[in-house]
């Protein structure tokens, strides 16, 4: 099979072009692709642990501990240990990172319609219920 006809490097350059535009759009405020995906779990709860970060990106949880490194040098976030039971850290979302939801969301929101402009609402819903089929099947 040719390299440009395979599945994963299909998945792999759309998945490179959306996470370069959205890079480009979240400079701005010093936000990458990945620190919204933390700050999009916490905007609701408040709180969670990297283990639950971790498993709700799919991401493994060495990964996510550079992230939040990062993410609290930039004061977006802090870690806490939970007064219940002190084995467990509590990543908790700062007023910094608060701050950021509402115009944050309005990138992803413009993202996603730059992105999928070109399909139709039919197009666009067969293609979510595609990759998620993908996603949540397991290969191995």
């Amino acid at each position: 099979m040719e390299l440009t006809q395979c599945i994963n490097y299909l998945l792999t350059t759309a998945q490179h072009a959306v996470f370069q535009y959205l890079s480009m759009k979240l400079s701005d405020y010093d936000v990458t692709p990945s620190q919204y995906g933390v700050l999009s779990c916490l905007w609701d709860k408040g709180y969670a642990t990297p283990k639950q970060i971790a498993e709700t990106l799919c991401l493994e949880t060495s990964t996510i501990s550079g992230v939040l490194d990062r993410m609290q040098k930039k004061k977006l976030i802090e870690r806490v240990v939970n007064k219940e039971d002190r084995r467990e850290v509590r990543v908790v979302i700062t007023k910094k990172g608060k701050m950021l939801k509402e115009p944050i969301q309005e990138i992803i929101e413009e993202v996603n319609r730059e992105v999928l402009k070109n399909y139709t609402e039919e197009q666009i819903t067969v293609l979510k219920d595609n990759l998620r089929a993908i996603a949540s099947t397991k290969y191995y």
